[in-house]
């Protein structure tokens, strides 16, 4: 997909860009992507193309099959974009395991906090199954994503085990 838009307002150009990044389209240069066709990739492109009509551009949207020479490049490209996510991803389970670890070490176990940690664990699964569906090629650290997550969902468990068990004494 490519498109034309005008510089200002910008939101236009924002909120184009932002469609087509959640959809884990791959910038190739200025305004030019690469979007993978299937579900969930080609709604992403009607609403992408449905955002630049709206700040009055024009896009267009091709079909293409990469070269033999070019198809390798652009699917570490697109890899590339998916370890970047999973990278992040870890980062925020390892800030959500600190979090658990922390309210341990403070015997902080309340309800309320037991809630705000499912509610915190329930995006990094939302994220999880995000970045899954897009990573068609898989990515190297999305196995130690899922063992990641696994271990999340792990200390929380341990952490409502706690909350529960203080609430009785």
């Amino acid at each position: 997909m490519t498109y034309r838009l005008a510089a200002e307002p910008s939101r236009h150009r924002v909120a184009v860009w932002r469609e087509l990044r959640h959809a884990g389209a791959v910038a190739l240069q200025q305004a030019t992507w690469a979007v993978p066709a299937g579900e969930g990739f080609d709604e992403a492109v009607d609403r992408a193309v449905a955002l630049v009509d709206r700040g009055e551009g024009t896009a267009f949207v091709f079909d293409v099959v990469p070269s033999a020479e070019t198809g390798p490049a652009l699917v570490a490209v697109y890899s590339q974009a998916r370890e970047e996510e999973w990278i992040e991803f870890l980062a925020e389970c390892d800030k959500f395991a600190g979090e658990i670890a922390g309210e341990i070490a403070k015997e902080k176990f309340t309800l309320a906090e037991l809630d705000e940690e499912e509610h915190n664990l329930e995006r990094l699964r939302r994220w999880h199954r995000q970045i899954r569906a897009r990573d068609l090629f898989g990515a190297r650290s999305a196995q130690a994503a899922e063992r990641r997550l696994k271990a999340c969902v792990e200390a929380l468990e341990d952490y409502a085990q706690r909350v529960f068990d203080a609430r009785g004494r």
